[in-house]
């Protein structure tokens, strides 16, 4: 039994963009954000509050609703590691079970869905040279846009989570043309 916010920018008596911080605050359950702004800086500012997604009005619900799948899809186990529980790296342990990341003190560190998903495929996936097409299909279930940079932000997001420089990144490193590597070691286990 999974939930998820759908959550219009427009509201009639507050801010969607406050009520989309304030939810993430509270909660990690994942937000959809509508927009009926083509500009991207709506989508942007929503992303970097703590959206997981975020649609276009007008919009096709069969769109919307494949999304939600697509949200859903990304929160259940994945069976072909479900015996690997626990990903540690530097001080930090994602535990794939709770979805929670822990710091070197044991004290949780905030996460949104979709920080989690993204965080573990690149813990799944250390040493490797992930392009931007490929994380874009594995967190958000579609395709990379030419000028969308909405996995740019949420990198950035991640980055600011985990302390990683983001000028000198040294966890999530870019490798111009390709994509990104998350180039410390991983030791990855099924018991704590």
């Amino acid at each position: 039994d999974l939930s998820l916010v759908i959550l219009d920018v427009m509201l009639p008596d507050t801010d969607g963009f406050q009520l989309c911080q304030r939810v993430r605050s509270q909660s990690d359950m994942p937000i959809i954000m509508l927009t009926a702004s083509a500009d991207d800086t709506d989508r942007i500012v929503g992303l970097e509050l703590g959206a997981d997604d975020y649609i276009a009005k007008p919009y096709n619900p069969r769109e919307l609703l494949a999304r939600i799948k697509a949200i859903h899809r990304r929160m259940q186990p994945n069976d072909s590691i479900s015996s690997m529980r626990y990903f540690k790296f530097m001080d930090y342990t994602l535990d794939v079970v709770s979805r929670q990341l822990t710091d070197g003190q044991g004290q949780a560190v905030s996460l949104t869905s979709m920080d989690f998903d993204l965080l573990r495929f690149f813990a799944e996936h250390a040493g490797e040279t992930l392009d931007r097409s490929r994380l874009m299909e594995h967190t958000r279930g579609r395709d990379l846009g030419p000028l969308d940079r909405s996995l740019d932000v949420q990198i950035s997001r991640l980055r600011q989570r985990l302390n990683d420089d983001g000028k000198q990144p040294t966890i999530i490193k870019t490798v111009r043309g390709s994509g990104y590597v998350f180039s410390v070691e991983v030791h990855a286990s099924s018991d704590a």
